[in-house]
C-alpha cells in the first residue's frame, strides 16, 4: 500500500517507535496513566478513561405536573419522539436539523443541545445511538484512508485538509501507516502547517484540528484512530490556560461529556508544545508574550486542582512556570525565530528527541 512520499529516514522515528512500545506494553497490562484516583462532584477521575460519571451522582426530576418544569418535561416528550421516528426510519439529523424544525418552540440552539445530553445520560446511550448526530468543524490531513458509511472513499493524504466526517461510527476500513498523530489546537496554526508541508516532510504522520475547543466529531475520530492503530497521539497547543484546557478535554474529557467519557477520552495523549519551559530554553523574547489576565489565572488554579493533574508531575511543573511568570505564550511567537521554525526545527526536533511530557 503507496501512500504520500516519505518522510525522514526510519532511525529518526526511534524513540516514536519506543514510546509506542510503551503504550502498548500499559495497554496490555490495563492500565492507563501511571497513578489515578480522587472524585470530583459527579464525576470520577480514572487513570485508563478520565473523567467520567459516577453511578450514585445527584440527579433532578423533570415533572409534567410542575409549572417550573412542565415546558421543558414537553420539550423532552418533543425530542423523545423525533428520535422514536428517526430510530424506526434508520435515518438521522443533526441538533440544527431538530432545532429548525421548530425554533419558535425551542427558542434557541442551547435548549436543543442541553436537552439531546440529557435524553443521552438518562437513557445511558451515546448520541450517536439517538441517530442524532453533531455538525462537524474539525479537520484531518495526512496519511489516512477510509470509506464513509454512504461508500465514498476518503484520502487524507492530499494538498488540502478534508473535513471530519460527520457520522464516525459509520466509517469503516480505516487504513494508516502513520508514526503519530498531531492535535493542533488552532486552525491557523494546522494550515500553516499544510502550507510547509510538514505532514509530507514528516512522512507518514496524521495531523487533526478541532479549530479550537474540539466538537464532539473531532473527539469522536481522535478515540477510533487510537482505538484502531494505537500509534502514538500528541497536542500542539497555546502555552496559556485556554490551551492547556483544550488538550485536556480531548485526553481526560469534560464534565459536560463525563457520561459518555469511555468512548471519546484518550489517556495516552502528549503534551508536544507549546510548553512554558520553551519559551525560557528558545530565548523567546518577552516583547512576544502575553501577560495572564484574571481570567486566565483563574483557569489556571482551577486546572492546578483538578484530580488528574496529582498523576502529572511535569505537567503540574509547566502549569506553575505559567503562573510563576504571570506570561503566556501563542505557538505564533515561534516565528520569531524564523518563519517556519515551527514546522522545520521545533516540531522535529521534539519528536525525535522525545520531547514530550
Amino acid at each position: 500500500m503507496a501512500f504520500a512520499p516519505r518522510g525522514p529516514e526510519a532511525s529518526f522515528f526511534q524513540v516514536l517507535d519506543h514510546h509506542r512500545a510503551s503504550l502498548l506494553a500499559a495497554l496490555r497490562k490495563g492500565g492507563g496513566e501511571p497513578t489515578g484516583g480522587g472524585t470530583h462532584l459527579a464525576s470520577r477521575f480514572e487513570d485508563s478513561v478520565g473523567l467520567h460519571m459516577v453511578s450514585h451522582c445527584t440527579t433532578r426530576k423533570i415533572k409534567s405536573d410542575s409549572p417550573k418544569s412542565v415546558k421543558n418535561f414537553a420539550l423532552i416528550l418533543k425530542i423523545l419522539s423525533m428520535i422514536y421516528k428517526l430510530v424506526q426510519s434508520n435515518t438521522y439529523a443533526t441538533k440544527r436539523d431538530i432545532y429548525y424544525t421548530d425554533s419558535q418552540l425551542f427558542g434557541n440552539q442551547t435548549v436543543v443541545d442541553n436537552i439531546i445530553n440529557d435524553i443521552s445520560c438518562m437513557l445511558k446511550v451515546p448520541r450517536r445511538s439517538l441517530h442524532i448526530l453533531s455538525t462537524s468543524k474539525g479537520l484531518i490531513a495526512g496519511n489516512l484512508r477510509y470509506i464513509e458509511e454512504d461508500g465514498t472513499k476518503v484520502n487524507c493524504a492530499c494538498a488540502t485538509a478534508v473535513a471530519v466526517p460527520s457520522n464516525i461510527q459509520g466509517i469503516r476500513n480505516l487504513i494508516t501507516d502513520a508514526k503519530f498523530l498531531l492535535i493542533v489546537e488552532k486552525d491557523a496554526t494546522f494550515q500553516r502547517l499544510l502550507d510547509d508541508n510538514f505532514c509530507t516532510k514528516m512522512s507518514p504522520c496524521i495531523m487533526v484540528t478541532g479549530k479550537g475547543v474540539p466538537d464532539l466529531n473531532t473527539r469522536l475520530l481522535v478515540k477510533k484512530l487510537w482505538d484502531t492503530f494505537h500509534i502514538p497521539i500528541f497536542t500542539l497547543v497555546d502555552a496559556d490556560p485556554h490551551g492547556i484546557e483544550i488538550m485536556c478535554i480531548y485526553k481526560y474529557g469534560s464534565m459536560a461529556m463525563s457520561f459518555e467519557a469511555h468512548n471519546l477520552t484518550v489517556p495516552a495523549i502528549r503534551w508536544l508544545g507549546l510548553l512554558p519551559s520553551d519559551i525560557k530554553r528558545l530565548n523567546i523574547p518577552k516583547g512576544t508574550l502575553i501577560p495572564l489576565t484574571k481570567q486566565d489565572q483563574m483557569k489556571l488554579d482551577s486546572i492546578l486542582k483538578r484530580p488528574y493533574i496529582t498523576c502529572q508531575p511535569f505537567w503540574r511543573k509547566e502549569m506553575e512556570i505559567m503562573a510563576d511568570s504571570k506570561m503566556k505564550a501563542e505557538i505564533q511567537a515561534l516565528t520569531f525565530l524564523s518563519s517556519d521554525y515551527l514546522s522545520r526545527v521545533y516540531l522535529p526536533n521534539k519528536l525525535k528527541f522525545g520531547g514530550w511530557i
